[in-house]
């Protein structure tokens, strides 16, 4: 087969219909775990799955923290970016689920929650889930993980901890 024989074929396979982002099989053993554990979302993945998701443009990292997080402990690039809380008393956003629709382009994209260590993201991704958006996951661990026996962040597990792109203002 020559070369441009195999472009062709590939272009054709590319443009088959395929598996939808909601079919990828990280979402669904997501919501297979999620409907045994009896939570009220779609599920939780590892940072490292939201990434490749990510890359393969399958869906959406929204980032929850706080302003003030983001800024001083760094945030991922080309995510979006819709506050749960706000202010250092963490006040609940009551506006949040319509800002997180607002910036959506489509109301069933594959939308992956992220915050410091994937606690408020799974209250966020519960509300999201209650408003009518089907495909909102967490991210677990979050952005700098779990406190360790120093109570410190940033040692076991988070989207830092594992080397995963992020930038500082």
């Amino acid at each position: 087969m020559t070369t441009s024989s195999l472009t062709n074929l590939a272009n054709t396979a590319a443009n088959l219909p395929g598996p939808t982002p909601i079919d990828h099989p990280v979402l669904t053993l997501a919501r297979a775990h999620a409907q045994d554990a009896g939570l009220a979302f779609a599920g939780s993945i590892s940072p490292q799955d939201a990434w490749q998701l990510q890359q393969q443009g399958l869906a959406v990292i929204v980032d929850v923290r706080t302003n003030e997080e983001r800024k001083f402990v760094g945030h991922l690039p080309d995510s979006l970016h819709v506050a749960w809380a706000t202010g250092t008393a963490l006040t609940r956003n009551p506006r949040f689920v319509k800002e997180l629709e607002g910036k959506l382009k489509d109301k069933q994209a594959v939308v992956l929650l992220l915050c410091r260590s994937g606690k408020r993201s799974a209250l966020a991704a519960e509300a999201a889930s209650k408003a009518g958006l089907s495909n909102v996951f967490n991210i677990e661990q979050g952005f700098e993980g779990d406190l360790d026996e120093a109570q410190q962040r940033g040692h076991h597990g988070g989207w830092r901890f594992h080397k995963l792109p992020w930038v500082q203002d």
